[in-house]
């Protein structure tokens, strides 16, 4: 009987599903997840409950637990981020969330320009310049750079003085972080992205919303473009899915 390979059956059902490996329409049932995993029914059933309130999973009686299509799947939950960012749909979660970026950050960073305290532009440029010089000794895959890249962004949707723009920072740190750790953040940043970072920090200490608004753009963009590489190298390489488990419920 399998076990569990990332910790719990949560972790790794959820995985397996966020990476297609169980798709949408399959069917599982209790009994046959209880002798996969060689646990008990009440943790697969606690399992079963979290995936629903995800939306991965939809149970009806004399029918199954059935698979959901990726379009009922709450996309912004953090784990659901992380477990998509582990399968063969990373570079597809890569690219939806830039562009989920670039269409909240430079209307954030235009409304920081005007609304942000004077503790908070202080404190954007002094991570634009952290993020400057980590980068410029070639520590842009640091966990200090990371550290202060989710920083500088929460601190641009926070200082935009709207609580729904703010709501998307934890999805915004998972794509950072998921970067970083697939190896795919460059120990020296692309000099376009960097600059776009001090001069939007710069603009909004300035006070200026367009300025704040087209340099946000300006890294955004870069990024995007990274993104996009990484994503068309990864179509046509071979399914490469984590779990060590052949066997499927």
């Amino acid at each position: 009987m399998a076990q569990a390979v990332h910790g719990s059956v949560l972790d790794d059902l959820g995985v397996r599903i966020a990476g297609g490996e169980l798709e949408a329409g399959q069917v599982l049932t209790l009994a046959a997840l209880e002798e996969h995993y060689a646990v008990s029914r009440t943790v697969v059933r606690e399992a079963v409950r979290v995936l629903e309130s995800m939306g991965l999973l939809v149970s009806r009686r004399r029918v199954g637990i059935t698979v959901q299509p990726t379009r009922d799947w709450n996309a912004l939950d953090t784990t659901l981020i992380r477990w998509r960012l582990r399968g063969n749909s990373r570079s597809q979660q890569l690219v939806a969330l830039t562009e989920l970026r670039s269409a909240i950050e430079p209307v954030a960073a235009k409304l920081a320009a005007s609304r942000a305290s004077q503790r908070e532009r202080t404190r954007l440029l002094e991570l634009a310049a952290q993020l400057q010089a980590l980068g410029a000794s070639e520590r842009g895959d640091s966990p200090e750079y990371l550290q202060a890249d989710i920083e500088f962004h929460d601190l641009i949707l926070d200082a935009s003085g709207n609580a729904l723009l703010a709501a998307v920072k934890e999805p915004i740190a998972q794509v950072l972080a998921g970067r970083a750790n697939l190896g795919l953040t460059p120990a020296r940043p692309l000099h376009d992205a960097l600059h776009n970072h001090v001069l939007t920090a710069q603009a909004i200490a300035d006070g200026d919303p367009l300025a704040a608004e087209k340099h946000s753009k300006g890294y955004l963009d870069t990024i995007l473009g990274e993104v996009l590489i990484i994503h068309d190298a990864a179509i046509g390489e071979a399914p490469e899915f984590e779990s060590e488990t052949p066997d499927t419920p």
